[in-house]
């Protein structure tokens, strides 16, 4: 039986995440300007910091809709309170460490969003032209940028060929997402037969109060049965007639009164 665990502490884990993304987003719309302009190089020209906003989904994807984004924003405030709701529920329930870590990153990187979608649109201003309202039309901050290749893409190649294409710039809330769906895919066997032999099987209570009931009338049964078996052979051998063997006086005796007679 897996032993119920406290979330509190998958809670925290997601919490400092959080922290640490908003962070990072408001110090680069601080200090950083938009675009190849403000593009600082960190590992030689593959790994930069490049502040764009992303009007749609992770990795700079986006809805057509005119609705797209705040449909968007309303699903992410849904998934986020279900992965919270049931990340709690697996560790009141004592699943594996390794899935609860996987599902705090996945949480993390969800809330992280939805205060961008939720909030920036009013507090940077930063909602596109023309939104209904600033509210849940704010634009995600995405600021790493590891760029191995851009170019465009083979007219041959199905729905995204003859476009220009550059490896997508996304944030510290997109790479929890990407790492905890990643571990749940790749770990998931592990993930779910961690514990199933920590402990034994606890019988239940029904199944253990019969099987002492069972013991006892055993108990109770198997002396009568033997106390039986003994009486009745001892009886029998009552019963038998018995003749003790002659002794050899007796023979001397028997033999001289055959003589005289």
């Amino acid at each position: 039986m897996n032993q119920s665990k406290n979330p509190a502490p998958y809670l925290l884990f997601s919490f400092l995440l959080i922290i640490v993304d908003q962070a990072s987003k408001l110090l680069v719309h601080k200090y950083m300007e938009p675009g190849f302009s403000g593009q600082i190089s960190l590992i030689g020209n593959w790994l930069k910091l490049h502040y764009v906003l992303n009007p749609g989904m992770a990795f700079g994807m986006q809805l057509g809709h005119e609705y797209g984004k705040l449909f968007l924003t309303l699903f992410r405030l849904v998934a986020m309170v279900a992965i919270g709701g049931y990340m709690i529920h697996l560790a009141r329930s004592g699943a594996s460490k390794g899935l609860l870590w996987a599902l705090a990153l996945i949480l993390a990187g969800a809330v992280g969003n939805v205060v961008d979608s939720t909030f920036y649109g009013v507090l940077l201003g930063n909602a596109p032209y023309g939104s209904p309202t600033p509210w849940f039309h704010g634009q995600v901050i995405d600021m790493i940028f590891v760029d191995f290749w851009e170019g465009f893409i083979p007219d041959w190649v199905p729905i995204w060929g003859g476009q220009y294409y550059s490896t997508p710039i996304f944030n510290i809330a997109d790479s929890c997402i990407f790492i905890g769906v990643c571990s749940i895919l790749i770990f998931q066997g592990s993930f779910h037969s961690t514990g199933a032999h920590d402990e034994p099987e606890l019988k239940d209570e029904e199944e253990v109060r019969e099987e002492n009931a069972g013991l006892e009338s055993e108990s109770y049964i198997t002396p009568a049965a033997e106390n039986i078996d003994f009486h009745e052979t001892h009886e029998n051998h009552l019963d038998t007639p018995t003749t003790d063997p002659a002794s050899p006086a007796d023979e001397l005796e028997q033999d001289k009164n055959e003589k005289e007679s």
